[in-house]
């Protein structure tokens, strides 16, 4: 980094260092600062400043995907593994091809529909088209790393920020009926009972596919019949990773009488497959786990295959695990239970998120809220 001292008068030195070239207009940019005293005294606080130019300065030549790699290293520390995995993948394949050389100066709202437009059309694996949630995935990417180059110098405005990224269609949520999950219970049990316990477990709960991985022992009270939730596996970029849950803080969900036998003949299995091999599992053991230790987690995209290919078998193709999730909340909905109770068991963070993705599938209920009011409001019939 270039720097110059000049004395202005006897014991007064004007020191200049330069900071590099702005992005946008292409002028050298500089800061200067005067010091009293001897030269020795100068030179030491124009050392000082020079180090605390970043190296990373940009100049004219910075392209997007130079801020996108600033911003990564600068975020990724903040963002959860499964998040920094997908982050980079969106950055590697979908914002660096398309839109990664340009200069950054040169970024505009018009460039940036470009990059959408050519994503949607061929941004897929083989050329084919990509999904407009995975654009609009990359479109939040993009927005969040220029958003810090304004907030660093680097750019006037955020050009991201005036793109038309694709709007996503409504959300098509399907919960499977009774009689679906009956046959993947059916279907689990013949081939794999630890399996049927997990879908058992799932339907009964409503929590999400990482966090019944991450259960472990000491986390269930069968005497109780209830399981605590607090924590979440997830895919990282170094492989699977032990997270908070995605609202940050931990529940507690009843299960019934029937989920809580099917966890008591899982775990008599499981002891009996530690001690053929010589070891016992404590309260720390995952409940669900391949290893006869219970010392690692069953993978959740791995999972996520294994019951396809259950509901496949079972003649419910339709239907994904994420589906009991939906089929949990609706169905206590349905039933009556209030929105509060629901949000907690599901484990979201505020019961409007609850009513704001289930609230079309509560007809049913708001029909009986309609009778039990004409009941109330009913005129008295006049006695003959």
């Amino acid at each position: 980094m270039k720097g110059s001292i000049r004395q202005r008068s006897e014991g007064s030195w004007e020191l200049r260092v330069f900071l590099g070239r702005d992005p946008v207009s292409g002028r050298k940019q500089y800061t200067t600062r005067t010091v009293k005293g001897g030269k020795r005294d100068a030179q030491r606080v124009m050392a000082a400043m020079v180090g605390a130019v970043p190296a990373s300065t940009p100049t004219s030549s910075m392209t997007v995907a130079d801020a996108i790699e600033r911003w990564f290293d600068h975020a990724r520390s903040g963002l959860s593994p499964s998040t920094e995995k997908n982050t980079r993948m969106i950055i590697d394949k979908h914002l660096g091809p398309h839109i990664g050389e340009l200069p950054l100066s040169k970024l505009t709202p018009a460039r940036v529909d470009a990059a959408y437009r050519a994503l949607g059309a061929r941004g897929g694996r083989g050329g084919k088209r990509l999904a407009p949630a995975t654009v609009r995935r990359a479109h939040n990417v993009l927005h969040s790393a220029i958003a810090q180059a304004v907030r660093w110098g680097w750019l006037p405005t955020n050009p991201v920020s005036l793109s038309s990224p694709p709007k996503l269609p409504g959300s098509d949520i399907r919960p499977p009926d009774p009689d679906d999950v009956l046959r993947l219970f059916a279907e689990a049990e013949r081939t794999d009972p630890a399996f049927a316990t997990y879908v058992q477990l799932a339907a009964a709960t409503g929590a999400r596919r990482g966090e019944l991985v991450a259960l472990r022992w000491s986390e269930i009270d069968l005497h109780a019949g209830v399981v605590r939730i607090r924590r979440g596996i997830v895919n990282g970029p170094d492989g699977l990773a032990e997270k908070d849950t995605k609202t940050h803080a931990a529940r507690k969900i009843a299960i019934d009488p029937g989920t809580v036998d099917s966890l008591r003949r899982h775990r008599a299995v499981s002891d009996e497959v530690a001690t053929a091999c010589g070891v016992v599992l404590s309260g720390a053991c995952f409940v669900f786990s391949s290893s006869p230790d219970g010392r690692t987690s069953w993978n959740p995209a791995q999972l996520t295959q294994a019951f396809a290919r259950l509901a496949k078998r079972a003649g419910v193709p339709q239907v994904r695990l994420h589906d009991l999730r939906h089929f949990v909340a609706t169905r206590l909905l349905a039933n009556g239970v209030d929105v509060r109770t629901v949000a907690g068991r599901l484990g979201h963070r505020n019961p409007s998120v609850t009513l704001n993705v289930y609230a079309h599938f509560l007809p049913e209920a708001d029909r009986d809220a309609a009778d039990l009011l004409g009941r109330l409001l009913a005129k008295p019939t006049p006695s003959e």
